[in-house]
């Protein structure tokens, strides 16, 4: 390759420093999914067309799949990358239900692509954090409780600004909305929707123009979607509003019992709320939704969300409700890092530089860094004989806190060196253990107002 490549625009690439944030957040998400049970997956990356485009949302997003050299240029192979995790999820219970116990456990963290205009916060290559729990024929409405407490538990976990989990329910909504009269519940839930963009008044118009609701009618669905508390006290104020239906009293009382259970794992970083304005997925989602939204990163929109859906995938004989909620990751770290709000603090994994003192001694060198790898102590060996004081230099660079000296002379004694306060004691590669902040690269999390100093 001759020339400075450009870059592409929508696929980010982090170096290594920034990659240690992001393999941290992952490890540390994992690590919380499989404390609560869910078992890993990968799923392949190209799915059928006609199963992608199924929904026909997001059809012109899709990366089609095609060989460059095929005899017809113009023709593809019918496969496309996948946009989310979901649509291979169903396809993965779908092909695999034989084998796989009910209700099923899954947490996947993997890339996804989707063709649409890049900006700050959505990319065309992107990471994401899923975890569901999918049933045969039935699923109980607790798993819904244990989903959400898991992203909460996982996220809790994390270093970030304040992330606020805002919760509402459709069956919650919807049976408002019938016992209300609504002609068009969906009509109107759509123009509900529109709150975040347009005033009040103009939407209160459009409820009546578009879902045939009356004013005083309209009146009230606003006052629903203006109810937002960090607690169960939303209950009361529902029923306050005069409203009757057996379906609003199942919502109000499945979103109860998610804010009551988020509650108890939320932490001072994470928050749970109902917002009644929350609709989310009007064609997919049933019972439970959800949108994660971060502080100080309100434009992104949500960095996160799931819900409950009681179809995610039908093989004729049965049908796999579930519920779930994914994690932009990408979405999430990729503009933190760029604020400097998120770093990592070195570039290297190895924890201690072994000096070498000339190429003959490389083989005692190598000897000190196998007896501490053998312990789980990353090093590497320095690249050449150059002075101490150059060789030191070069850890500092690469961020590297320790460096070896091995023994020379008749004592054989090693000493090691702590670079940054310049403490230098002997040392037993068989014994001897750097502090355990300093055995792996860590994130460091900046408040905003560090970073703009």
């Amino acid at each position: 390759m001759s020339g400075k490549p450009t870059p592409l625009s929508g696929f980010p690439e982090l170096l290594p420093a920034e990659r240690v944030v992001e393999q941290r957040v992952i490890d540390d998400l994992r690590r919380i999914f499989e404390l609560h049970g869910f078992t890993g997956i990968e799923t392949r990356v190209v799915e059928p067309m006609d199963r992608l485009a199924k929904g026909g949302e997001i059809d012109k997003e899709i990366y089609v799949l095609r060989r460059a050299m095929s005899d017809d240029a113009g023709s593809d192979s019918g496969l496309g990358l996948h946009f989310d995790l979901t649509v291979p999820f169903a396809r993965y219970v779908l092909e695999n239900s034989g084998k796989l116990e009910f209700p099923f456990r899954r947490h996947q963290i993997q890339p996804a692509w989707r063709g649409e205009r890049p900006q700050i916060g959505r990319y065309r290559q992107f990471t994401q954090a899923d975890v569901d729990i999918v049933g045969r024929g039935e699923l109980a409405f607790h798993h819904d409780v244990e989903v959400m407490r898991v992203m909460v538990d996982a996220l809790s976990a994390l270093q970030l600004p304040p992330v606020s989990f805002q919760f509402n329910n459709r069956k919650l909504i919807q049976g408002f909305y019938r016992g209300l009269g609504i002609a068009d519940v969906t009509a109107a839930i759509r123009v509900i929707d529109k709150l975040d963009k347009l005033p009040p008044d103009v939407v209160a118009e459009q409820l009546v123009e578009s879902a045939g609701a009356t004013a005083g009618q309209a009146e009230r669905c606003l006052a629903l979607a203006s109810i937002r508390v960090g607690d169960t006290s939303f209950v009361d104020r529902v029923r306050d509003l005069g409203v009757e239906d057996e379906l609003l009293e199942t919502g109000l009382a499945e979103l109860a019992a998610v804010i009551e259970g988020c509650a108890a794992v939320a932490t001072d970083t994470v928050s749970v709320e109902a917002n009644l304005r929350i609709a989310r997925g009007l064609d997919y989602y049933t019972g439970t939704v959800v949108e994660i939204f971060m502080s100080g990163y309100e434009h992104l929109k949500s960095v996160g969300g799931g819900g409950r859906y009681d179809a995610l995938a039908d093989d004729g004989k049965n049908v796999y409700p579930g519920v779930g909620v994914s994690f932009g990751v990408s979405r999430t770290i990729v503009p933190l890092i760029a604020d400097g709000v998120l770093s990592g603090s070195r570039a290297v994994p190895s924890a201690v530089l072994v000096a070498l003192t000339d190429e003959e001694s490389r083989p005692a060198s190598d000897a000190v860094a196998t007896a501490l790898r053998a312990r789980g102590i990353p090093c590497e060996v320095a690249a050449s004989p150059q002075k101490f004081g150059k060789q030191i230099r070069t850890a500092e660079r690469r961020g590297i806190p320790f460096v070896w000296f091995p023994g020379n002379g008749d004592d054989g004694g090693h000493e090691v060196k702590d670079i940054r306060s310049g403490d230098q004691v002997a040392a037993d590669p068989a014994t001897w253990n750097p502090p355990d902040q300093d055995l792996r690269p860590q994130v460091r999390f900046h408040t905003p107002q560090e970073t703009t100093k």
